[in-house]
This record gives C-alpha cells, sequence and structure tokens, in this order.
C-alpha cells in the first residue's frame, strides 16, 4: 500500500492570529468610539472575521495540531500604539482607531494573499479565496469610512 501525500496546509495559524487580533482591535474601538454608525459597522467587521476564523480553524489544527487562539504581535503593537496617540491626541480618538483599524484590514489581507502563493490543499484553497473576497469587501468599507464616506 502507497501512502498518500497529503497536500499542505500553509500559514493559516498566521492569518487566524491577525484575525484574532482584529476581532479585540475592533471591540476597542466600539468601547472608545461610542457613536451608533460606528458601533454597527464594526459589528459587521468583527462577524466576518469571526466567520472566517470558524472556517479556517479546522486547517489550522490541521497545521499545527490544535486549535489556534492567539494573536498577532504587529496587530497588538498598532493597539498599544493607538491607546498612545489616543493619550497625547486632542482630536477625535474615531479617526485614530479608523487608520489603525484600517491597517490591520491591510495585514489581514497580506496573510492571505501569502498563504495562497503558497502550496495549499484544494479545499483549504477554496476557502482562502472565499475568505479573501469577504475580508477584501471589509477593507473597502473600512478605507470607505476612512476617507469619510460612511456615515
Amino acid at each position: 500500500m502507497m501512502l498518500q501525500h497529503t497536500p499542505e496546509v500553509n500559514h493559516i495559524a498566521d492569518i487566524i492570529k491577525v484575525m484574532n487580533s482584529g476581532i479585540e482591535f475592533y471591540q476597542e474601538a466600539k468601547e472608545k468610539i461610542d457613536r451608533p454608525e460606528y458601533t454597527s459597522f464594526f459589528n459587521r467587521m468583527i462577524d466576518a472575521k469571526e466567520s472566517a476564523v470558524f472556517e479556517l480553524q479546522k486547517y489550522a489544527v490541521v497545521e499545527k495540531g490544535d486549535l489556534e487562539t492567539g494573536s498577532d504581535s504587529m496587530t497588538e503593537a498598532r493597539k498599544i500604539y493607538t491607546k498612545l496617540v489616543d493619550k497625547i491626541s486632542t482630536g477625535s480618538s474615531a479617526e485614530n482607531y479608523v487608520d489603525q483599524l484600517e491597517e490591520v484590514e491591510d495585514k489581514v489581507l497580506e496573510e492571505i494573499n501569502e498563504a495562497l502563493a503558497k502550496d495549499q490543499a484544494p479545499d483549504c484553497e477554496a476557502t482562502l479565496h472565499r475568505v479573501k473576497v469577504r475580508m477584501k469587501e471589509c477593507h473597502d468599507e473600512m478605507r470607505m469610512l476612512q476617507n469619510g464616506l460612511v456615515h
């Protein structure tokens, strides 16, 4: 009997870490920016990331033998940066959060693209493509919010 080669699963845990951090960051932004129009927007971003993490977790298990519950150090650094900027800035903290959250959306897409550039099992690759479409929508919405088009 020949051993069947199992296609690789790569870089999925890293994507989940960035998304987990993004979720936490959006939760924090919701507490700090108490405006209903932002709250529903942030909730949509959180929901999109939570469902993406849910879809990707089974591949993280394949990749590292366990669920990925960690967060990403770059995104954690952004949260700290935003807090610092908030302390010293007299302007609205909404702009600071939105700028940093838009960077988080960039990072999520970057990580997904990095994963798609690697050899992936076909079902994992299909899931990544689906997740990428949704994350691109999140990114574009965040860009519009950043540009002041969503009010």
